[in-house]
């Protein structure tokens, strides 16, 4: 019996529905493998689609990441609960005390504690990650106590990305190259801007009416948290698979020591719930849901324009993946994904929250004020039975052109408000904790002004 033999009505309808330009989708069960494309790879060249053609795959990057380390680890080169320092002592943030002190585990976990979005463009040499671990020591703020709170953070995973440089003597590009996607036989990958010309590859799509982006790929300084990999959704599958089989790729070859996969996603932090469709807690490099009573593990990923997930239900022996290339790619991948989990392993994707009928009251003392981290600020003013939250973008993000918006929030309960207006085809929620100190989005960014 053929796997989803409806996935390209699913993906071609989805796609007109949401305004995505191309997309591609890959899912694996048993030894099956189903595969869609739709649309094109590029809006000004006109060229077409495939189902092997590279996408970025953004902050999915950061599983593999965690995975070299795990390899570490493995070998006993690393101890997860070590300070990174006695690996890696070129690593430090501006606070000393939680430069001495921050893990290995701490960071795959996001919870080191500090500032995780800073970006920073060191050039496109071999050092650009050792660089950008330099600029980190004076950059990067310490806003809670390492181990005390989950915030999303993209320069730790760079951090780590340094560290596995260092004691595999070679840049983070070549171990990857080395040690994962050429064992697993990934033949459809790129680490670099040169090797993805080498195929069909996707460019980014983004504001109204949809145009090209005008930089394909973010900072090489942030290869190891996604700003530069790309790949067709069947090398995803690939990745997922041999997770499935404890480590051992296809052709059995072993990647991973025994009971990797297994530790990776054992929960390590208990996220704030912003809604059932959200990760409950993280691993050591993966998401961790609780959908419809079944554990189902991945990430997610983006970069301007682009947009990719990656699924694993490994009590379904289910890996998927699902890549979009601009318009409403959130609403686009909620579609299709909830079409593949469903005809595939019977689960019921919970829906998203919307905004209430009424409004629940809240105090709007606990909530308001000036939030900032390094890519963005919040202005936060109550609005009748709402708020009304304002973005500034710094930095990089105001640099591919993204100007200030504000939006309407109503507050839904326990904490969280939800946008009146969709973003991308979804509601955006937000939550708000320890008393307002922090606005939350996966990301806890400080409150500095009331």
């Amino acid at each position: 019996m053929t796997l989803l033999p409806d996935l390209q009505g699913w993906i071609d309808r989805a796609a007109e529905r949401h305004g995505v330009p191309g997309a591609a989708v890959a899912v694996g069960m048993g030894d099956q493998l189903a595969e869609a494309a739709t649309g094109v790879v590029n809006l000004d060249t006109g060229v077409e689609a495939t189902v092997d053609s590279l996408f970025q795959i953004g902050s999915v990057t950061k599983a593999w990441t965690g995975a070299l380390v795990m390899q570490l680890a493995g070998e006993g080169l690393v101890d997860l609960d070590e300070p990174v320092r006695r690996y890696l002592p070129e690593f430090g943030v501006l606070d000393a005390a939680a430069s001495e002190s921050i893990t290995v585990r701490q960071l795959l976990s996001h919870t080191g504690g500090f500032d995780g979005d800073l970006f920073e463009d060191t050039g496109r040499g071999d050092d650009a990650v050792a660089k950008f671990v330099a600029f980190m020591r004076g950059n990067a703020r310490q806003v809670s106590g390492p181990g005390e709170l989950f915030s999303y953070c993209n320069a730790g995973y760079c951090a780590l990305g340094a560290l596995v440089a260092k004691l595999r003597g070679r840049t983070w590009e070549a171990a990857m190259r080395e040690l994962l996607i050429d064992p697993l036989g990934a033949r459809h990958m790129a680490l670099y801007a040169e090797e993805a010309i080498m195929f069909r590859a996707a460019v980014g799509h983004v504001g109204e009416p949809l145009r090209v982006s005008p930089r394909r790929q973010l900072p090489q300084s942030n290869a190891p948290a996604g700003s530069t990999p790309s790949a067709a959704p069947r090398d995803l599958v690939r990745f997922g698979r041999m997770l499935l089989a404890d480590g051992v790729a296809a052709d059995g070859t072993r990647v991973l020591p025994p009971g990797t996969f297994a530790e990776m996603r054992r929960p390590q932090v208990t996220l704030p719930r912003l809604g059932e469709r959200y990760p409950a807690a993280w691993g050591l490099g993966l998401m961790l849901f609780d959908w419809d009573g079944e554990a189902v593990v991945g990430h997610d990923g983006s970069t301007p324009g682009q947009s990719a997930i990656w699924r694993i239900v490994p009590g379904r022996g289910l890996v998927l993946a699902v890549h979009a290339n601009g318009g409403h790619t959130s609403a686009f991948i909620d579609e299709v994904l909830a079409e593949i989990l469903s005809a595939t392993a019977g689960i019921r994707l919970p829906s998203r929250v919307l905004p209430p009928d009424t409004p629940v009251p809240f105090l709007p003392e606990a909530c308001t004020g000036r939030y900032s981290a390094p890519s963005v600020t919040y202005e936060v003013r109550a609005d009748a039975d709402g708020l009304e939250i304002t973005d500034i973008p710094h930095g990089l993000a105001a640099q591919f052109g993204e100007s200030g918006t504000t939006a309407r929030y109503v507050h839904a309960g326990d904490n969280r408000f939800v946008g009146v207006e969709p973003d991308r085809g979804l509601h955006p929620l937000i939550s708000f904790l320890q008393d307002g100190r922090f606005l939350y989005n996966l990301r806890a960014v400080p409150r500095v002004t009331s």
